[in-house]
């Protein structure tokens, strides 16, 4: 799989473990404000690392990567209509 990315020309980083323990607080936070919901961790991966790396984020989420990750800048799409 690896070198499929590499010949798509993207490269692939390690996780740094900032972004691990920010994924992790901010995770929890979201657990203690919405009850027992458990899904989404991978979301919180990526915008811990979004905001370790300083990188911004496109998404459509934005409920959920402003308030536990408010300093990742946010792009949204214009939803689009039929």
């Amino acid at each position: 799989m690896e070198s499929l990315f590499e010949h798509l020309g993207f490269v692939i980083q390690p996780i740094p473990k900032e972004t691990l323990f920010l994924a992790g607080k901010a995770f929890l936070q979201y657990k203690k404000r919405h009850g027992g919901k458990s899904n989404g961790l991978p979301d919180f991966f990526i915008g811990a690392h979004t905001a370790v790396a300083n990188y911004r984020l496109i998404t459509r989420n934005r409920g959920r990567f402003s308030t536990s990750l408010p300093s990742v800048e946010l792009i949204m799409p214009n939803r689009l209509t039929h």
